[in-house]
């Protein structure tokens, strides 16, 4: 990784890019602590850090969900909208159709992903200023001459105008960056509430020295944690396809080999964040209602965090969409049907529906590694920093070690891929 960045600095095109990528997340993370007035932050933070799932997502926007800042739904409607429409792909034939129309279908179903992105925006905000914020008597209602639904529609609006806001910054990075932009915004969200947690614990070292060797456990146990995690990532099966050779005219095509990669983790955190976010989805409905109040205290008592209930549907969740996700991801027989017109076959198992079928039992013995992979790590990380200390122990949430894994490794191959374009390009000259 280091390497890869001191070659990307040594081409100037590339400079450039980590320069502007670099710029554009410095903009992102000063919208963090712009403060939205109206607001007691303390209140509405309080109220926040109550919501396992919202402080999750105040976790990835940095801590500003928490803070009630001007960025404080972060990237999280775009990454709804996105993950809708990826649904909507394969169930809708109109949308499945525009994503095979290249790059004129990408940008009808980005402008669509675009408009589901300010709607969400709009039902994410009122949802939190009526749940959270009127609840926990944050809103200073004396600002907006005594009116809860005046205070509503300013708060809603500049929320929403934040999410888009993040929104275009994301995209600035993706068109003019490195690439990935909705990916590195997340990235640098979770890395700097990481880095608040850790300099609050330094700052503890001044009047209590021993706090050091609290500090220094806890980052041997990360560095474990995240190679364990980085290996597993890596991991993947793969399956040998050899091409028969053809003969065109005097010249003689084919007869290479190639292999299929079925990666563990395949579906990477995404059915982490659907476990997470279905178990805590009742919680705010029935919160939003005081008619169910006595409900959601019911279910806030059961299914709190650690409670058996809890670990046993989050497991169920997880191995639920861990299967769903990966067969959105790779379909068996779109494979093998390519792999038969290419004129390739995997070696010992006839073309056409024999390979389909050995396509999916591969993939559901590797989707059931990786969904075991994904319960383990839901719980385990918590629990091995507890060794270290108590109050580092919320520093890396479980989804965000693989997000921050993750991105680090599309970083690290994008910056590789530009590179090697750059030095064909000049080997072309």
């Amino acid at each position: 990784m280091f390497e890869t960045l001191k070659n990307a600095f040594k081409n100037k095109d590339i400079r450039k890019k980590i320069l502007f990528t670099l710029l554009i997340l410095l903009i992102f993370r000063a919208g963090c602590y712009i403060p939205v007035p109206g607001l007691t932050r303390d209140l509405f933070g309080d109220a926040i850090e109550g919501n396992s799932f919202l402080a999750l997502m105040s976790d990835i926007t940095g801590g500003s969900l928490a803070s009630g800042t001007l960025f404080a739904l972060g990237i999280g409607p775009y990454i709804n909208a996105s993950i809708i429409m990826q649904l909507l792909t394969i169930g809708i034939p109109v949308f499945e159709a525009w994503s095979k129309q290249g790059e004129e279908g990408k940008k009808k179903i980005a402008m669509i992903t675009r408009i589901l992105t300010i709607i969400l925006a709009l039902i994410q905000s009122i949802g939190i200023i009526v749940n959270f914020a009127n609840t926990s008597g944050a809103v200073k209602y004396d600002l907006f001459f005594g009116s809860a639904v005046v205070a509503g529609i300013y708060m809603t609006i500049v929320y929403t105008a934040g999410a888009m806001l993040v929104m275009w910054l994301g995209e600035r990075i993706t068109e003019h960056g490195i690439g990935n932009g909705m990916s590195m915004i997340i990235f640098i969200g979770i890395l700097s509430t990481a880095g608040d947690s850790i300099l609050a614990k330094f700052a503890e070292a001044f009047s209590d020295p021993t706090v050091l060797l609290e500090i220094a456990f806890f980052v041997i146990l990360v560095i474990v944690v995240f190679f364990l995690i980085v290996f597993v990532d890596l991991a993947e099966r793969r399956i040998p396809v050899q091409y028969a050779k053809q003969v065109r005219g005097t010249k003689m095509y084919g007869g290479q080999s190639s292999v299929i990669p079925m990666k563990i983790s395949g579906s990477g955190v995404m059915p982490l964040i659907f476990a997470f976010a279905l178990i805590s989805f009742p919680s705010m409905i029935m919160s939003l209602v005081p008619s169910w109040a006595d409900a959601a205290e019911w279910w806030n008592t059961v299914f709190s965090s650690g409670t058996w209930w809890y670990v046993i549907v989050l497991c169920l969740f997880i191995f639920i969409f861990s299967f769903f996700y990966a067969s959105i991801q790779f379909n068996p027989e779109d494979v093998s049907k390519s792999i038969q017109q290419n004129g390739g076959f995997i070696q010992g198992i006839r073309p056409g529906k024999p390979t389909a079928l050995y396509l999916k039992k591969i993939s559901k013995r590797i989707t059931w590694l990786g969904a075991i992979y994904l319960t383990l790590i839901a719980f385990i990380p918590s629990f091995v920093f507890s060794w270290a200390s108590y109050d580092l122990v919320n520093v890396f949430s479980t989804t965000g070690i693989l997000i921050v894994v993750s991105v680090a490794l599309e970083l690290d191959k994008q910056l590789q891929s530009q590179i090697m374009m750059k030095n064909y390009k000049g080997f072309l000259k």
